[in-house]
């Protein structure tokens, strides 16, 4: 797609008539959203690299930061392509214990030794917790979460399968450290987020690693394990503009301002459908012939791209037990004023976020 301009310095808002978009069923967006999904506190949709709709909620404005749960977890899939575009790390195809050779993992576990990049990414690596019962609170209480997590990699299962794994993320947090040097805080800076235009993510100095340090609603920054690597399955806070330059970076295939922030090749192996409907680090669907893919957040947090329509919805969300659907607000409220003429829908259970 043809660029006309780069939001770097700033998103440019247009009519949303030029952009043929419904503007009476758009204008309908703010009393749903305020009736309906009281703790939206965001919400940003950018069409044709212009801002079309853009309301704040619950005191919130474009400048404030919120923490975006696992969202994060496709922001570290990013950082990964990046590490790969920059020669840190080999291939996604590359052991997860070539780095960490200090760690022992036994004569019989051969399993373990045969897990990739690629099985942390997609999900597919087994561990010793059953599905959808990873106990993360257990791994918060380690002195050592990296080492935590190489103990139950590998176990109960075999590599292949889908186990959705926020501590597998986290260990992809710890790879970007130990192949740049930076942790992914760091790397995301300097890497990702300054050629985006975003300001800087600012160290979170851990108090403590209680709920409220980790998840809590004062998080702040890019939360940290123990041995300062940042967390890889939550703990990144954005505002929404900036949640909507990262998925417009990938609507345009990983170029920002005429570079190439990350591969083509790895933006197109991220989003690539496959059975599990999840690739690196992002949820996927196509329903209708209408294809979506999608990071997301516990609470109703998302950066939402849809290719076809050149659309970035970006939703900033206090976290409450049991969100509404966001794909109910974007299927039956947004797309049908931005006239897609077809439906969209990606997975959406409470299980898809941590």
């Amino acid at each position: 797609m043809q660029r006309t301009y780069w939001p770097t310095t700033e998103w440019q808002t247009v009519d949303p008539e030029e952009l043929k978009i419904n503007t009476k069923k758009l204008s309908e967006l703010t009393s749903i959203i305020k009736t309906e999904y009281g703790n939206i506190n965001g919400i940003v949709i950018v069409k044709k690299g212009f801002i079309a709709y853009e309301k704040y909620f619950n005191g919130y404005d474009q400048h404030d930061a919120h923490h975006v749960a696992s969202v994060t977890k496709s922001i570290i899939s990013a950082l990964i392509g990046i590490a790969i575009d920059n020669g840190f790390i080999k291939n996604v195809d590359q052991k997860v214990l070539d780095f960490f050779p200090e760690y022992d993992s036994g004569p019989f576990d051969t399993t373990k030794r045969e897990i990739t990049i690629r099985h942390l990414l997609t999900m597919t690596a087994p561990y010793s917790f059953d599905d959808w019962q990873e106990p993360l609170d257990k791994m918060c209480m380690q002195p050592d979460w990296v080492k935590y997590t190489l103990d139950i990699l590998g176990q109960k299962g075999r590599i292949g399968p889908f186990k959705y794994s926020t501590a597998g993320a986290h260990l992809l947090s710890a790879i970007i450290t130990r192949s740049t040097g930076k942790n992914a805080r760091e790397f995301a800076n300097e890497h990702l987020f300054s050629p985006l235009g975003m300001k800087e993510i600012p160290d979170y100095e851990m108090q403590a690693f209680g709920f409220e340090d980790l998840f809590g609603k004062n998080v702040k920054g890019w939360v940290k394990d123990p041995t300062n690597n940042s967390t890889g399955g939550w703990g990144l806070t954005l505002n929404p503009r900036d949640m909507a330059r990262v998925g417009y970076l990938y609507l345009s295939q990983g170029i920002w301002d005429n570079t190439q922030i990350i591969s083509e090749k790895w933006i197109k192996e991220s989003t690539a459908m496959n059975p599990h409907k999840y690739g690196y680090l992002w949820w996927l669907h196509d329903e209708n012939g209408m294809y979506a893919y999608a990071a997301q957040g516990d609470g109703g947090n998302i950066i939402c791209c849809i290719p076809e329509k050149d659309l970035v919805i970006a939703i900033a969300s206090e976290f409450i037990i049991n969100a509404r659907d966001r794909w109910n607000l974007i299927k039956e409220h947004i797309l049908p004023a931005v006239g897609t003429g077809g439906q969209v829908h990606c997975p959406t259970t409470t299980q898809d976020f941590e």
